[in-house]
């Protein structure tokens, strides 16, 4: 029988300290850290995506993070790709590869195997698409595909545009395929949910007041339009909205901790799945 290689794969809903743990494994083990977090790849994204910092690695190599221009879409077919290079070059070198992220399918294509569905876009599809609210969008999707539609950002008209156009093309979205590279042992953090609350609202206004709104200024200055900013998501879609007077201050704050709050939900949703998963709740 193949012995398939040992891999370690911290995951969780944001602000659970993942990337901390990571940092202490790493240490105990001499390992390197694999990012699977779909906004840490690109570059200038570091507030609002809560980039681990140079000071925070503690030496410790982090694979997959600053890869890409936040210019182009980088996609989950190319994080595949990349993120199976640094788990190699990580094996053979002797070690352990730590993989840690909150970005559910990423980790599941990357670790399990996921095998994507093969549907080439509906230019004709997207056009149409492309005219409707992101509210439209996704009453649709929860027509075509409720479960689908239980994990995905209902604010980013991108993903879900894609999650139609699959769903439509091949009549829903396929169970999925699996296709195990590795032997992981997962590790999942999370905290009761009025901790867990509390320490979302409390890391967002340390962003705010690390330069949060600078940085997405920046970003439109170095040529990132508001529409490109907004579906990077998060943090990078309020700011922007906030940026352009859409909203004030104060609903600025409002709407990202329901924002945010919603997401970790819906990242719980898409791990509770997972049964491998050894949870730790402080």
């Amino acid at each position: 029988m193949e012995t398939k290689p040992k891999i370690i794969v911290i995951v969780g809903p944001t602000t659970t300290g993942k990337s901390a743990l990571a940092i202490k494994l790493a240490k105990a083990l001499n390992s390197e850290i694999v990012s699977a977090d779909s906004r840490q790849v690109y570059q200038g994204l570091n507030i609002g995506s809560g980039k681990v910092t140079k000071k925070e690695m503690s030496g410790i190599v982090h694979h997959l993070l600053d890869i890409a221009s936040p210019k182009q879409r980088f996609t989950v077919s190319r994080f595949k790709q990349a993120g199976s290079k640094a788990i190699t070059q990580i094996l053979q070198s002797g070690k352990i590869p730590i993989v840690v992220g909150g970005t559910g399918f990423y980790l599941d294509t990357l670790v399990n195997g996921l095998v994507l569905p093969i549907v080439k876009p509906n230019l004709e599809l997207r056009q149409f698409l492309s005219k409707k609210t992101v509210t439209d969008l996704y009453q649709q999707l929860k027509q075509l595909d409720p479960t689908r539609a239980k994990t995905i950002d209902q604010h980013n008209p991108q993903r879900l545009i894609r999650a139609i156009e699959i769903a439509t093309t091949l009549g829903k979205v396929p169970k999925i395929k699996v296709n195990l590279n590795y032997d992981p042992l997962f590790i999942g953090l999370d905290y009761p949910d009025d901790i867990l609350k509390q320490k979302i609202n409390k890391r967002l206004r340390e962003r705010l007041k690390q330069g949060l709104v600078a940085e997405v200024k920046k970003l439109h200055q170095q040529g990132l339009s508001w529409k490109r900013l907004e579906e990077l998501g998060l943090e990078y879609r309020s700011v922007a909205r906030y940026l352009q007077g859409k909203i004030n201050k104060l609903e600025l704050v409002t709407e990202l901790e329901s924002a945010i709050w919603h997401f970790a939900k819906r990242q719980r949703t898409w791990f509770k799945r997972n049964k491998d998963i050894n949870w730790l709740i402080s």
